[in-house]
């Protein structure tokens, strides 16, 4: 699609006339008319608004010219894959599990290795094939090229390390000590917990990383530990086969 087309189709399916999308962009509605008549594209500023607006990638808005890669994992990259800043705005640089919020989930290369080759064993990869793989191409990659310059100098491990040591504290029965948390996608984990009520409800946003893991219990059975945190809660459940029949253990603020 044209980037015409794009900005027409976004505006309908959000059902805003001309006149509504010039003023959440600061044009003129002559502007928005060019744009969809395919006379002009908007500029650089403004396709950062229409991206804010629409929550799509600017790649997109101009008719998918480039291929986008995660620059830390090296996923490919699309709309609904791609990291936030702390202001909402796409970075078409990562995507949800490489950086969240403005931050950077990982500094140890063979930690993002073991993570993706858990994803990547299969009809295509055997593990040691997938791990050959990623320390050939991990390299390349910006980030990693880069990370002198885009590291924080250990602090976001320094944080997940305070955030291990918290929920070892609180010695849940029968759930093993945790070693480890990793970026988890919200969508991927929002599960829906039954009330005393009778009503469920979910206590995370789709959109959203955070920090977690899945963990064997002591006592052995089906059902596994679910473990996510952020700088403002932790969360601990258990759940069934592919989180089948969750139970909230424990919802903590921090």
């Amino acid at each position: 699609m044209e980037t015409k087309d794009v900005i027409f189709d976004l505006r309908t399916k959000n059902g805003l006339s001309q006149d509504e999308l010039a003023e959440k962009v600061f044009v003129t509605r002559q502007a928005v008319s060019r744009w969809e008549n395919g006379e002009t594209v908007p500029n650089t500023d403004t396709l950062k608004l229409l991206s804010k607006l629409f929550g799509v990638s600017i790649n997109t808005l101009l008719g998918e010219p480039r291929r986008l890669v995660c620059q830390c994992c090296g996923m490919p990259l699309e709309d609904a894959l791609i990291s936030r800043e702390k202001d909402g705005t796409l970075n078409e640089d990562y995507c949800k599990w490489c950086y969240a919020d403005g931050t950077y989930t990982y500094s140890d290369m063979d930690d993002l290795i073991d993570v993706c080759v858990k994803h990547m064993v299969g009809e295509n990869f055997t593990e040691e094939q997938a791990r050959a793989y990623m320390k050939e191409i991990l390299p390349k990659l910006d980030y990693w090229k880069r990370y002198d310059e885009l590291g924080d100098g250990g602090e976001f491990e320094a944080f997940k390390k305070q955030l291990i040591d918290e929920i070892n504290a609180l010695q849940i029965e029968g759930m093993p000590k945790l070693e480890k948390l990793n970026a988890l996608v919200g969508s991927y984990v929002n599960l829906e917990y039954p009330l005393p009520s009778g009503t469920s409800a979910k206590f995370l946003d789709d959109r959203a990383t955070y920090l977690g893991n899945q963990l064997e219990p002591e006592f052995g059975g089906d059902r596994c530990f679910g473990v996510l945190a952020n700088m403002d809660f932790i969360l601990i459940c258990t759940y069934g086969c592919d989180g089948a029949d969750p139970e909230l253990v424990l919802y903590k603020k921090r």
